[in-house]
């Protein structure tokens, strides 16, 4: 019984003597084991940097088959139904610019032959350059949707809003042509008249920094938009877009230099690169040394908007 019961017994004092016995070996083993440095700097990201900025436009020109058929969606949607469709904003230009220049020709004692044509080109200019400000300003709040669901490049809703802005501006286009023919403005045409078209490139150029500054801030800042309707108001009276610097300069010295306070009205000069070379009448360089400085400034606050907010935009509409 003796020899049992010590047999017994000798199981677990063994058992435990080998545990104690490996234990020391397994400690050597664990305390040799290399242990990785922690590393508490944050994982680097590109999401703000000028890099993804030029990715996000080039792959936002790339997607150009969804810019191009939502653009034209939304000139198609706006008349759907009617008769004339698309061609009741040549109407519409039309009539507004046929009123102002029979009434303001009378006003301002100036021939219609050379006013009417006159105040069609300044319209057509100037409804580019007020929907490139209140539609730029909208351009990500009013595609709050397609932001949230569509996997695509925000610059898409810019390019579309351009390229809406430019169907809209070719359907005028055709008032500039019944003018051109009707008043007889074609003789007074010369070579420089081809300076319109990069008058126009640069016009639509920097429609798209505007919406794009226009768009992330007002996303932001609710009341940024509100704001730039007021401004444009102002804009549209202080801009010669109704009125001639040559009808004023004829009332006085003290009119003519107010006058000349128009020239530091930025649309001012946007709009004489286009309409002098339409009409045939001189042109200035300074007025293109203005437009250039101010593009290559808006596009350098642009790609900062971009490099710095464009993430949190889909956060912000």
């Amino acid at each position: 019984m003796d020899d049992v019961t010590g047999g017994a017994d000798d199981g677990p004092a063994e058992e435990s003597s080998v545990s104690a016995g490996n234990t020391p070996a397994v400690q050597e083993q664990t305390s040799a084991t290399p242990t990785e440095p922690v590393n508490d700097e944050p994982i680097p990201s590109d999401a703000q940097t000028f890099q993804r900025a030029f990715k996000d436009f080039r792959v936002g020109f790339g997607q150009r088959e969804l810019w191009l058929s939502l653009g034209w969606q939304d000139i198609k949607q706006r008349y759907r139904r009617s008769v004339l469709g698309p061609f009741w904003i040549t109407i519409a230009t039309g009539v507004q610019a046929a009123a102002i220049g029979l009434l303001y020709s009378a006003l301002l004692g100036q021939p219609i032959k050379e006013y009417l044509p006159y105040v069609a080109i300044g319209i057509i200019v100037w409804n580019v350059i007020n929907a490139s400000i209140l539609e730029g300003a909208d351009v990500f709040i009013a595609n709050e949707g397609l932001i949230k669901q569509l996997p695509s490049a925000l610059s898409v809703h810019v390019y579309r809003l351009v390229w809406r802005q430019l169907l809209f501006f070719a359907h005028n286009m055709l008032i500039y042509f019944v003018v051109l023919v009707a008043f007889g403005v074609w003789e007074k045409l010369h070579w420089t008249a081809i300076l319109a078209i990069p008058a126009l490139g640069l016009l639509f150029l920097n429609s798209m920094w505007v919406s794009i500054v226009f768009g992330i801030f007002s996303t932001r800042y609710r009341d940024i938009a509100p704001i730039l309707g007021s401004l444009t108001l102002m804009l549209f009276v202080l801009t010669p877009v109704m009125w001639t610097p040559k009808s004023l300069e004829s009332q006085g010295e003290a009119v003519s230099e107010r006058a000349k306070l128009a020239e530091i009205v930025p649309t001012f000069h946007y709009l004489e690169i286009i309409r002098a070379p339409l009409l045939g009448d001189d042109q200035h360089l300074y007025h293109w040394v203005i437009v250039g400085a101010i593009t290559v400034v808006g596009w350098i606050v642009a790609l900062f908007a971009m490099k710095q907010f464009r993430s949190r935009v889909p956060y912000w509409v």
